[in-house]
């Protein structure tokens, strides 16, 4: 069957189109994608502007479209950090629906950080022993750690990629001045929220999923996406650690000239990476393992679970 996600995040609205039954490894057909900057379209409260939300009615419209064009049978929509914080959020949802058929559903932080380890766990199998998983994404940081399928500890923070863009890099400033003091709070959120993940002691396997750790990894020398899925990719601590200031050196147009750096990531390609560094340090990560799977396969994954008695599987 033809399944499809819509993913509306901080920054982009992203469908994505697979072929899947259960019991077997989703394939992609299609990917859209729409650079919406959610979370940068908010007034003095928090709440979505109301040229931010016509613009996200226009994005869902055309997923939609585009999905009934690949012959999706089934839609997915769920909603990250961006609409789940904002006070008019509910309202927000509700207008998507009405007025475009589609209804997204909340994810909380834990959920996503649940459903992220859930198709990591599914990439890479049993042998992996117990895991840590880290994605980065515009909004919060989701971490959790477990020996099954289902996390046993799942959390979420806000320290995404945007988030921290605006709040200590605001304009495109990444000087090693302005980057320390986005080091220091990205150090104070994560040992003051990371000690049930600490206490589950050390792990078999650490991964890193999401768009962010992706292009750190091509970043740090790991294989271009050309070269397929299966091809296994690492990021590096101490790697990651001689990037943050070459990054820091770069204003966005220089960032978006390195290889795997699109345009939408380059304004934010710093705040990630210092939040990564962070994060494994803290964590005493030296080296972590890519994952190409994450929340949107998480998603659909757990779809196909639940069909599967369904379809006398």
């Amino acid at each position: 069957m033809r399944l499809g996600v819509l993913d509306v995040g901080s920054n982009t609205v992203h469908l994505l189109v697979v072929d899947a039954h259960p019991g077997a490894s989703p394939v992609p057909t299609a990917s859209h994608r729409r650079v919406l900057r959610l979370a940068e379209r908010l007034d003095a409260e928090g709440a979505v502007r109301e040229e931010g939300v016509a613009d996200l009615l226009d994005a869902v419209r055309a997923a939609r479209e585009a999905a009934t064009a690949e012959g999706v049978e089934e839609l997915m929509g769920f909603a990250t950090s961006a609409l789940r914080e904002a006070p008019n959020g509910a309202e927000v949802l509700e207008r998507v629906r009405r007025e475009t058929g589609v209804a997204l559903e909340v994810l909380s932080g834990g959920a996503e950080a649940r459903l992220t380890f859930f198709a990591v766990r599914r990439w890479f199998g049993w042998s992996a022993g117990r895991l840590l998983v880290l994605d980065i994404g515009g909004g919060s940081l989701e971490m959790a750690v477990g020996r099954d399928e289902d996390a046993d500890v799942a959390l979420s923070v806000p320290l995404g990629a945007g988030r921290t863009t605006r709040s200590h890099l605001a304009g495109g400033a990444a000087r090693p001045r302005d980057v320390a003091p986005l080091r220091e709070h990205a150090r104070a959120v994560l040992e003051a929220s990371t000690g049930r993940l600490r206490d589950q002691g050390a792990c078999d396997l650490a991964v890193g999923s999401s768009k962010t750790f992706r292009t750190l990894g091509r970043l740090t020398g790991a294989a271009p996406a050309r070269e397929g899925a299966h091809v296994p990719r690492s990021l590096e601590r101490e790697a990651l650690a001689e990037l943050v200031p070459r990054l820091a050196s770069l204003g966005p147009a220089g960032r978006r000239r390195l290889p795997g750096v699109s345009e939408a990531r380059a304004g934010q390609v710093v705040a990630g990476a210092v939040v990564a560094l962070e994060a494994m340090r803290v964590l005493d990560v030296e080296r972590l393992q890519l994952s190409p799977w994450a929340l949107r396969e998480g998603v659909i994954l757990r779809r196909l679970d639940a069909l599967a008695p369904l379809l006398g599987r």
